[in-house]
């Protein structure tokens, strides 16, 4: 189970649970035998419950109190959202009038911690407690009857997510139970925790924004995310733009401070596009070793092609003299132009890739699933990239280190030589 970080202005957290598919777990009074996660899944909804409602029984007769009215959102990965749909709305349509509970799929005004969640969908149940708890164990046994193509691959991309909050929009769920792994008691070993890293290009005018007053916005990205985030402002001549290094040692099945911070960062280190628009796009650019490219790329295309349709935005590989003279002469440029919103959803995709990559877990997939709920920061900068690639050998953070013998070794006491103006 993994209890996301709090999100500035939001009331909600997401909740992701996940197990074996394996029925060990007695639920109910009726000997009916369910996988862990069904069983956590209801546990976890009736004790957020419990937070706003002291009690109510699974019965026909419970006072004017226990009719409280509540609510259960659950994220649901969009190729499973069809089974709670059903042909033409039948199925979601039974279950509210068996169950005497409002269940509809949200297309907008979603929580700002689900916005990263590219391919996921909001299911929302209201209605008294009892009613919402039956609606939950009729969708999770639907979802546990239908899984998603992507559970196969990684444990930590289940869609058992929840989001719980009254109707009236108070949140129920209490401090985090237990940290992101934290707590285990078995010891890791640390040769599994590899460096994954992201540069940003970013317009030398939005620095400011970045560095914030003294320091103080990017001393609060390291301190809130863990990763290491510099600025380097001397690597050109030029004075238009700069590199945003953010690097972070993790493991796979931790959320990634790495990811986390850049997702924070992404606005202020974005160009805007469009200024005369109401409502502008972003263009972010990231630099991304030439040996790693083909991960977002996919044979014949096909990872790029599903991303970008997937998340809406323009998402393109700059490759040659086009790349712009900051970077390093075994890298390249991921150009990702679109919505703010969209391009939050396709940097989180082409992050995620990258991260499964530099794990080796991402043979055979064609799009990761997205479970960072972070939001990042809005600016309002921009700058004019530059069309000329400088020739020159700068060394910054490895996406690994002591993997890969074509760019993580040479990488190994290299990670921050991009070091003549840091913040």
């Amino acid at each position: 189970m993994r209890i996301n970080e709090a999100l500035l202005g939001c009331e909600e957290r997401v909740v992701t649970i996940y197990s074996t598919s394996e029925e060990t777990n007695c639920i109910g009074d009726d000997e009916e035998f369910a996988c862990p996660a069904f069983d956590a899944l209801l546990k976890v909804h009736d004790m957020v419950v419990a937070e706003g409602v002291d009690s109510y029984g699974y019965n026909d007769e419970y006072s004017e109190k226990q009719r409280q009215t509540v609510a259960a959102r659950m994220l649901v990965a969009s190729d499973q959202i069809g089974c709670l749909i059903g042909k033409g709305g039948q199925v979601i349509q039974k279950l509210r009038e068996e169950i005497n509970a409002q269940i509809r799929v949200i297309n907008d005004n979603l929580p700002l911690c689900a916005l990263a969640l590219s391919q996921d969908e909001l299911l929302q149940i209201i209605g008294e407690p009892l009613a919402v708890r039956k609606a939950l164990y009729q969708v999770a046994s639907l979802l546990y009857d239908n899984p998603s193509r992507f559970q196969h691959y990684f444990l930590s991309s289940s869609s058992s997510s929840s989001l719980h909050q009254q109707q009236s929009g108070g949140m129920l769920m209490s401090p985090p139970l237990t940290s992101s792994h934290k707590n285990y008691s078995a010891s890791r070993d640390v040769a599994e925790a590899r460096e994954f890293s992201i540069c940003f290009i970013c317009p030398a005018e939005n620095v400011g924004g970045v560095i914030g007053k003294g320091g103080s916005f990017i001393n609060q990205i390291r301190q809130e995310s863990g990763a290491v985030v510099k600025v380097n402002t001397s690597e050109t001549d030029e004075d238009d733009e700069c590199i945003i290094f953010i690097s972070s040692n993790e493991f796979f099945e931790d959320q990634s401070p790495t990811v986390d911070a850049a997702l924070r960062l992404q606005t202020r280190c974005s160009e805007k596009v469009g200024k005369d628009s109401t409502d502008s796009a972003i263009s972010t650019r990231v630099l991304v070793p030439s040996s790693r490219v083909g991960c977002l790329i996919g044979k014949g295309g096909a990872i790029i092609s599903e991303m970008r349709s997937v998340t809406k935005a323009n998402i393109r590989i700059v490759q040659g003299e086009d790349v712009p003279q900051i970077a390093r002469e075994d890298e390249e440029m991921v150009q990702i132009t679109g919505s703010r919103d969209a391009a939050i959803k396709a940097l989180t995709q082409v992050m995620l890739r990258l991260r499964a990559n530099v794990f080796d877990m991402d043979r055979g997939l064609v799009l990761l699933p997205t479970f960072f709920p972070y939001i990042s920061q809005a600016t309002e900068t921009s700058s004019k990239p530059k069309q000329q690639r400088k020739r020159e050998n700068y060394s910054h953070g490895s996406m690994e280190i002591g993997r890969n013998e074509d760019y993580g070794n040479q990488m190994n006491s290299n990670s921050y030589r991009r070091n003549h103006v840091y913040y």
